[in-house]
């Protein structure tokens, strides 16, 4: 197959569209196949020359107040690459303004698309603005509405697109990749560095951003012999850094160096309430870290509550407070959700979820096929 994957974001972004793209257009070419990616344009000119496959750059600009973030502009690039590649299919990763284009272009061509949701846009909308998320929906209903099928990352997500209105919508999770992510990769002397006191590492890794809710953490700190780090950036991170003065920042870390300090801590906390997946909850379980994480969204799907990890009510810091004292209080629980979390994960590889994806693809062809017939 020619696929032509159409993000909104693309490495050397890190976020969990742009690692979902990189992983489908890998596995694509692993496969035979012969992907295509369009994204926005980045500041560094070099990116792609690791990517595996072609990519297109449209013209962007950052989001403001947000620079790690950039939105593309409007471009006839994305109907001449489309074309250009004699594309089969069609695959928008999380779409909104790029990959609407990308399936105006992909009608007008009359090809099938594959929407793929990855981004609660309207819990965005209420975050940053207060309001806006019948605006969100609306455009949602609007690109989503005309793909063949849409796939959503959770059960949670699933519902929340079907009651708002948008169809055709199966469910595909995502990969974790175990042999990076793995126990065996604790570091005795980066644990010593981290905490020289012997202290109880309590984590967190993600964008740090005001939906993420990382300041939900502030009673973690104050824990007797706990410490708290955080991996990561993002324009709350000077907010952040004031609310947990005892914390340690790590800054943004990627690939071996992440996945070392995922394994050296005790216990890994999210506090995001807007996750439709959550692939740091999924990391954490690999590398054999019980989680603390809200019940809501994606970490429904993936921790087990009382058996790999605790769920608690969203937005409440003493409940994530008490989550992590209890596991703290515990190494035998600590040790018992660890090893229960990687042996949920192990059969998630990208190359089976990879293969589930292109199951889908095959799905929409025949069943584009089959209404031409």
């Amino acid at each position: 197959m020619r696929v032509v994957i159409v993000t909104e974001s693309f490495p050397p972004d890190v976020n969990g569209v742009a690692h979902c793209a990189l992983q489908t257009a890998r596995h694509l070419v692993r496969r035979g196949h012969t992907p295509l990616v369009i994204a926005p344009a980045v500041a560094d000119q070099a990116a792609d020359a690791d990517a595996p496959c072609a990519v297109v750059r449209v013209p962007s600009l950052p989001l403001p107040g947000y620079p790690q973030v950039r939105v593309a502009l409007p471009s006839r690039r994305v109907a001449a690459a489309i074309a250009a590649h004699r594309a089969d299919l069609v695959h928008l990763a999380g779409p909104f303004v790029l990959g609407a284009r990308g399936m105006t272009a992909a009608a007008r061509l009359g090809l099938p698309a594959v929407a793929v949701y990855q981004t609660d846009l309207a819990g965005y909308a209420r975050t940053y603005v207060g309001t806006g998320e019948s605006t969100a929906w609306r455009r949602l209903r609007t690109v989503h509405g005309a793909a063949d099928r849409t796939l959503a990352p959770s059960t949670a997500a699933l519902r929340d697109l079907e009651a708002h209105g948008i169809g055709r919508v199966r469910l595909w999770g995502r990969g974790v990749d175990t042999v990076r992510f793995r126990p065996e990769l604790r570091d005795s002397e980066l644990r010593r560095e981290l905490a020289p006191g012997g202290e109880l590492l309590v984590g967190y890794v993600g964008r740090l951003a005001p939906e993420k809710r990382v300041d939900l953490l502030a009673g973690v700190q104050a824990l007797p012999g706990v410490r708290l780090v955080v991996v990561g950036d993002g324009p709350s991170e000077p907010a952040l850094r004031a609310a947990l003065p005892d914390a340690r920042f790590l800054g943004r870390r990627t690939g071996d160096d992440l996945a070392r300090i995922f394994a050296s801590l005790d216990v890994f906390a999210h506090t995001g309430p807007y996750e439709t997946f959550c692939q740091t909850v999924q990391e954490a379980m690999a590398s054999g870290v019980p989680v603390v994480a809200p019940a809501a969204g994606g970490p429904l799907d993936l921790v087990d509550h009382g058996r790999t990890g605790l769920l608690v009510p969203p937005g409440d810091p003493d409940a994530v407070r008490g989550a992590v004292a209890a596991l703290a209080a515990s190494p035998g629980t600590r040790a018992e959700y660890g090893r229960a979390g990687r042996a949920g994960v192990e059969a998630r590889t990208w190359a089976a979820l990879g293969d589930e994806l292109i199951g889908h693809y095959l799905e929409v062809l025949r069943e584009r096929t089959a209404v031409a017939a």
